[in-house]
């Protein structure tokens, strides 16, 4: 158990042991590790999208950006909802993102209806892999949207690793599986030697794009 602060060295040394942190309520000032037996990948070659969902990522008018609100969106996740009255993001690990993110390690995608956040997800990323942390949706949609968008970015960066936690019935439409831990750490370790393009990572992508349909050429006017 921590308490209080956690140093970000310690947090970033878990996360390459296979472990990570959760609180048992957003209230609660101490924090656990877990280092599960078995771990939830999300495949990124391919990753599966559902047909219906792909539809409306490609005719979504919500916009997607990068890292524009990772305080915004890291305080949403943390926020209790009616379906979720109680959450395991408490104020040291807020502080602890929050800090990975201004290092530069920690990023996050954010979904928008005009000037309105209504959905994203956060996580932190080492070498090639990308450990996904929470995600919450005001939207229809927002979060599997934002969901899709890390994927296709992930992969645009030459990331390997998409690494879920826990299985559950949400992420099994995207084809999570399970790997059992010594595995995992195998797929760790061979991730974390890399280094992803981080400049595509946040360029700019249409929906189209982010379900592997190549945006149309812009004709210019003569």
């Amino acid at each position: 158990m921590s308490r209080g602060v956690i140093p970000l060295d310690l947090l970033l040394r878990a996360y390459r042991d296979g472990a990570f942190p959760m609180a048992e309520t957003a209230d609660d000032a101490e924090v656990g590790w877990v280092r599960p037996h078995v771990r939830a990948i999300l495949p990124l070659d391919p990753f599966r999208v559902p047909s219906r969902l792909a539809r409306t990522v490609r005719k979504s008018p919500l916009a997607v950006t990068t890292d524009h609100a990772f305080g915004e969106v890291i305080a949403s996740c943390a926020a209790a909802t009616v379906g979720r009255p109680e959450t395991w993001i408490n104020g040291a690990i807020r502080d602890a993102y929050v800090a990975l993110h201004a290092a530069g390690a920690a990023h996050s995608v954010e979904i928008w209806d005009a000037d309105s956040l209504v959905g994203g997800l956060y996580g932190l990323r080492m070498g090639g892999a990308f450990f996904g942390e929470s995600m919450f949706s005001r939207a229809t949609d927002a979060s599997k949207i934002a969901l899709v968008h890390l994927a296709a970015r992930l992969n645009r960066a030459g990331f390997v690793l998409l690494d879920a936690q826990f299985e559950n019935p949400h992420l099994d439409q995207f084809g999570a599986r399970a790997v059992p831990h010594a595995a995992y750490m195998r797929m760790l370790d061979a991730a974390v030697a890399m280094e992803p393009d981080m400049t595509l990572f946040h360029a700019p992508m249409s929906g189209p794009e982010a379900v592997g349909q190549p945006r149309q050429p812009t004709i210019q006017a003569s």
